[in-house]
C-alpha cells in the first residue's frame, strides 16, 4: 500500500463531519496571508472558521475564543500551502486513475458507495469535480512529505540488530494507546514563563479540564486543530519523546510536562486497549503446473492434468515423479513439485484457496491460475510463531515508522521556519 493511503484513511474517518469544509466560497474578500509566493484568502479563513464551529456545535464541542482558534486556523492553512507548494515544487501529480481509485477507498472507508458518496458532497454545497480536485490535493501533499521525509531517514543494520534483540525479549502482545498530545513552544527569554504555563495546564487537567479544548486553544503541536488527538498507536510506532514517557500508566493519566527540543510537551493516556497474539499457519504443498500454448488449449491442459491425477490414484506413477517430468515450473519440478512450508498469502488467490481449503493428503481437481493450469496436494500444515523469523524485518518497520514521524514533525517545522509568512488582513470578528 503506498503511504498516501495512510492519509486517506483520516480523510475517510472524517469525511461525514469535514465535507462542510468545502462547502462553496464566498465571495473572494482579499488577500489574509501571505506564504512564499502563495496566498490564503480571507475566505479560506473563514470557511475553515465556519466548518470548526459548526463541527463542534453538531458535536456539543466547546471551543476556545475566536482570535485563539482564528490563529490556529492560520498556523494550519499556512501549513498546508508550504506542503502544497512542495508538491509543486517536486513535480508530483496525481493522475485521474489513481484519484478514481481513491475516492472509491473513501466512499468504502464511509460505507457508501460514490454515487452516495456524490450526493453527499453535493448537499453539502460542493461539486463532484471539486471534491476531485480537493482529494487530488491531499494526495499531491501526502506523496510529497512520504517522499522527502523519507530522504531524512537512515537506519544502520546496527539499529535493527538492537531493535531485535529487544522485540526477541518481549511477548507477540502489543500494547496500543490512544494518545493525545499538548505542545508548547518557548526560546531562551520565556522558557521558564512556559514551563509554568505548562504546569497550570497539567494542573487543570487532572482536575477534570476537557483535553480537546485546551489543546486547540494553546496547543503548537500538528494536531492542536483535532484537539491533540493523536489517535491509537502503538509504543513501537510513536515519536521517541512520547514512547520514553509511558511506562505503566493506566487509561485517563496525564503525563508532563517534559521537555524536547521542540518545546515542552504534555501527553493524556485516553484510552489502552488490549493485547495482540500472532499465530501463522503454514502449508506444505506440492503442485504440477501446465501451461496453455498455440498447441495446447485450456482443455488439454485439464485433459492432461485429470490424466496424471488417474495414475497417481492408479499406482502407475508418484505425484513427484510426474511433477519432475511434466511440471513447467522448474523451481518446483526439481523438488518433485514441493513448495515447502509457506504462509497461504504467498499464493494467488485461486492457488490459496486451494492449499486453505484441501484436507492434507487429497489432490484437487485442475484448477487455473494466471500461471496456467494446476493440480495441488497439500501435505502437511503446521502453526508456528513467525515472530522470531520475522523480527528483523519488524525491528526495521517500528524504526522507520517511529523515524518517519519523527523526521516528518521536524520536516514541517523547518518548512514553517524557513517560510515567508505576512498575515496582511486580519478579522477577529464572530464568524
Amino acid at each position: 500500500m503506498n503511504l498516501w493511503k495512510h492519509a486517506l484513511i483520516s480523510i475517510a474517518t472524517m469525511l461525514t463531519i469535514t465535507s462542510t469544509a468545502f462547502a462553496k466560497p464566498v465571495e473572494l474578500d482579499g488577500v489574509a496571508v501571505i506564504v512564499n509566493d502563495g496566498v490564503i484568502l480571507q475566505s479560506d479563513i473563514d470557511n475553515a472558521i465556519k466548518t470548526i464551529k459548526a463541527n463542534a456545535n453538531k458535536n456539543a464541542q466547546a471551543l476556545p475564543d475566536n482570535a485563539a482558534l482564528r490563529e490556529q486556523v492560520i498556523e494550519k492553512l499556512t501549513l498546508d500551502t508550504l506542503q502544497e507548494q512542495e508538491a509543486k515544487r517536486i513535480g508530483v501529480k496525481i493522475d485521474d486513475a489513481s484519484l478514481t481509485e481513491a475516492i472509491k477507498e473513501i466512499a468504502e472507508r464511509n460505507k457508501q458507495s460514490v454515487e452516495q458518496l456524490t450526493k453527499s458532497v453535493q448537499e453539502e454545497g460542493l461539486t463532484y469535480a471539486e471534491f476531485r480536485e480537493q482529494i487530488r490535493k491531499e494526495m499531491e501533499i501526502s506523496e510529497a512529505r512520504n517522499a522527502l521525509v523519507r530522504r531524512r531517514i537512515n537506519i544502520i543494520p546496527a539499529e535493527v540488530d538492537n531493535m531485535a534483540k529487544l522485540l526477541a525479549k518481549e511477548t507477540n502482545a502489543t500494547v496500543q494507546y490512544h494518545i493525545s498530545h499538548i505542545q508548547l513552544r518557548y526560546d531562551d527569554s520565556n522558557k521558564a514563563q512556559v514551563t509554568e504555563q505548562a504546569k497550570k495546564i497539567v494542573a487543570q487537567l487532572k482536575n477534570g479540564a476537557d483535553f480537546s479544548q485546551l489543546a486547540m486553544s494553546v496547543s503548537k503541536g500538528p494536531k492542536a486543530l483535532e484537539g491533540g488527538d493523536w489517535g491509537w498507536m502503538r509504543k513501537e510506532e510513536m515519536p521517541t519523546i512520547f514512547a520514553d514517557q509511558i511506562q505503566d500508566q493506566h487509561k485517563g493519566d496525564v503525563i508532563g510536562p517534559f521537555t524536547s527540543g521542540a518545546g515542552i510537551h504534555i501527553l493524556k493516556i485516553t484510552d489502552v486497549k488490549g493485547l495482540q497474539s500472532v499465530a501463522v499457519t503454514e502449508v506444505n504443498a506440492r503442485h504440477i503446473l501446465i501451461k496453455p500454448s498455440i498447441i495446447l488449449s485450456d482443455d488439454g491442459a485439464k485433459k492432461e492434468l485429470n490424466d496424471f491425477i488417474r495414475q497417481i490414484k492408479s499406482g502407475e506413477a508418484t505425484f513427484g515423479e510426474l511433477a519432475q517430468q511434466y511440471s513447467q515450473d522448474p523451481g518446483s519440478a526439481a523438488q518433485k513439485g514441493e513448495l515447502g512450508y509457506q504462509t497461504p498469502d504467498m499464493y494467488v488467490p485461486e492457488f490459496k484457496h486451494q492449499v486453505e481449503t484441501l484436507p492434507v493428503g487429497q489432490i484437487s481437481e485442475p484448477f487455473k491460475t494466471v500461471h496456467g493450469w494446476h493440480i495441488v496436494e497439500v501435505l502437511d500444515r503446521r502453526k508456528v510463531d513467525k515472530t522470531d523469523a520475522a523480527m528483523k524485518n519488524k525491528a526495521y518497520r517500528i524504526l522507520f515508522n517511529r523515524k518517519f514521524n519523527e523526521e516528518a514533525s521536524a520536516w514541517l517545522q523547518e518548512l514553517r521556519a524557513g517560510a515567508y509568512v505576512e498575515v496582511v488582513k486580519g478579522d477577529d470578528s464572530d464568524s
